[in-house]
């Protein structure tokens, strides 16, 4: 199989049951809530937060990871410190902080086998940026191969102190992040030799419960009637999309991938692997429990037992389960209908296939590989970043061969993307930019005058395509793959190199832990790479019998 190590971006927030909300907005001191300068110790625990208990990947040893927050304008300085010791999981690792587009320190997105090679045991790198100007919604997660669906994963917010939407809104603080994830009771490295995998449970803001299972803890929003609350729904997913909504109230769209929107009123929206969104709800109901509904695209889902499930409380309300019964939707979010807030049109001119640069790219789905035009991706031994500065400039000069687009700076860039094949919904992050999406999958219409601008968006299903823009304007490689880690595992993804000859002068020099990460990941053993070899292979037999071909290197890239 093909060990793919990159990945995308890290795992949820804010680790807590009940979610206390209060009566003041950002800056606000909460408790296991990071800042811009901060440590992320990413090591093993056992822990159970649908009632089953396994092992995990996890940082500062929670799930979600901590809620990391600045305010905008903030520099980053965040270590990643390896203390993983359990050899059935990934003992490297690399943190990608989703959203934050890097402009000028390309070696801090995380990316491994495109950025950086992985921090190695008993180690550790420090990612030093600034996220000039921007603000919202983020978060981070381990971009080496599926690492983050053992538990590396956690929300981020850049709080805006002059947000031109603050006035619909009175609370937005550590308490309003919701953070929606699948979980698997076996471990990733198990899972990633298996086509096809079914999460086991959904967690809202790391609690939940699965079929069949105990009736463990739900998480618990508390809200006071009259307030106004910015929620920020983070999805951290390796796979599974969710129809999120609450019981008797109404939402305001506000925020796409860290892009403010038009105000949106819906009433259920769909959220995909690393999409995020902020809503406005208003307490407007009686004081009651309501419950918060994720649903997942899985066969049979439902919140029988309160899988999938939350509880929003209003002060007052008795300590019980909700009551409440879920409607059919009347109102549900079209991606069509979002609109930029700021700046509102796409790049160039405003035609199909007018752009300076237009890239067809078809993904095929042939015995569970992926294929992007005909080459499915696997990571090269050489971070891309590093062919680059070492002076590799074209296309058939970097490697992996077919998989990197060499693009010009400073030019409009369509891309069309289409899919053959089962694995659909397929959302679609390009790293290093928002872009404006001027065709939604699914929708024939184009829309080159206020498309929604955001960093995922669905590639949709066989048969459909979407269309996005942006501008050649971070010179650097940068990844654009599919959020379903399984799928980004098995070649479902391409680097985007921006011009490349004036990376080394457009980018900051890199830091003395960036020249040492490679040589320490190279002098491991394959035991010291973990991943679990064989046995995890035998383990995968037991679940299905649709699997992928046996590893050959445990752990390689």
């Amino acid at each position: 199989m093909f060990t793919l190590i990159l990945f995308a971006s890290f795992i949820s927030s804010i680790n807590t049951a009940a979610i206390i909300s209060r009566s003041q907005s950002y800056p606000l001191s909460q408790s296991g809530v990071l800042g811009p300068q901060s440590k992320l110790t990413i090591a093993n625990k056992a822990i159970a937060p649908d009632g089953y208990q396994r092992s995990a990947t996890l940082v500062n040893g929670v799930f979600p990871g901590p809620l990391i927050t600045a305010q905008k304008g903030d520099n980053f300085s965040i270590e990643v410190a390896n203390e993983l010791t359990d050899t059935s999981m990934f003992m490297t690792t690399s943190v990608h902080f989703h959203g934050i587009y890097q402009n000028g320190t390309n070696y801090a997105d995380g990316t491994t086998s495109i950025t950086q090679c992985p921090v190695t045991p008993n180690n550790s790198y420090v990612h030093s940026f600034s996220a000039q100007g921007q603000a919202g919604t983020f978060w981070y997660h381990s971009h080496y191969s599926v690492q983050y669906c053992d538990g590396l994963r956690g929300a981020m917010v850049i709080y805006d102190p002059e947000d031109p939407l603050a006035y619909m809104y009175d609370i937005d603080d550590a308490s309003t992040v919701i953070t929606l994830s699948d979980w698997y009771h076996a471990e990733a490295t198990v899972l990633q030799y298996v086509i096809g995998n079914v999460a086991d449970a959904t967690l809202i803001n790391g609690l939940g419960r699965y079929v069949g299972g105990p009736a463990s803890d739900l998480a618990v929003i508390n809200v006071e009637q009259g307030k106004r609350y910015r929620f920020r729904l983070v999805g951290m997913t390796c796979d599974s999309n969710f129809q999120f909504s609450i019981d008797g109230h109404n939402m305001t769209v506000i925020e796409a991938d860290g892009q403010l929107t038009e105000p949106l009123v819906v009433d259920q929206l769909q959220i995909l692997a690393g999409q995020r969104y902020s809503v406005v709800v208003t307490a407007d109901q009686p004081v009651d429990n309501y419950w918060v509904r994720s649903l997942p695209d899985t066969a049979n889902a439902s919140f029988v037992g309160g899988t999938n499930s939350a509880i929003l409380r209003y002060a007052g309300a008795p300590t019980v389960e909700p009551t409440t019964v879920n409607t059919t939707s009347t109102n549900p979010l079209q991606e069509t209908n979002l609109h930029a807030l700021v700046n509102p049109a796409a790049p160039g001119i405003p035609e199909y296939g007018a752009a300076d640069i237009n890239l067809n790219l078809q993904v095929a789905n042939i015995n569970g590989i992926f294929f992007v035009n005909n080459v499915s991706f696997a990571a090269p031994t050489v971070p891309v970043l590093m062919q680059i500065l070492s002076g590799a400039q074209e296309a058939t000069d970097l490697m992996p061969n077919g998989s990197v687009i060499v693009l010009e700076a400073n030019k409009v860039v369509e891309l069309t993307l289409s899919t053959t094949g089962p694995g659909g919904p397929h959302p679609i992050h390009l790293h290093g930019h928002s872009f404006s999406v001027v065709q939604s999958a699914g929708n024939s219409t184009f829309n080159y005058a206020n498309p929604v601008r955001r960093d995922v968006v669905s590639a949709g299903s066989e048969g459909q395509q979407m269309v996005i823009r942006w501008v050649t304007d971070n010179s650097g490689p940068w990844f654009l793959h599919c959020h379903i880690d399984w799928h980004l595992d098995v070649g479902f993804a391409v680097v985007m190199a921006e011009s490349p000859s004036a990376t080394r002068t457009n980018m900051n020099q890199t830091p003395p832990g960036w020249d040492d990460l490679c040589p320490a990941y190279n002098a491991l053993t394959p035991e010291q790479l973990g991943g679990g070899g064989l046995d995890n292979y035998e383990a995968a037999a037991d679940i299905s019998t649709v699997l992928y071909p046996p590893p050959t290197l445990p752990g390689s890239i």
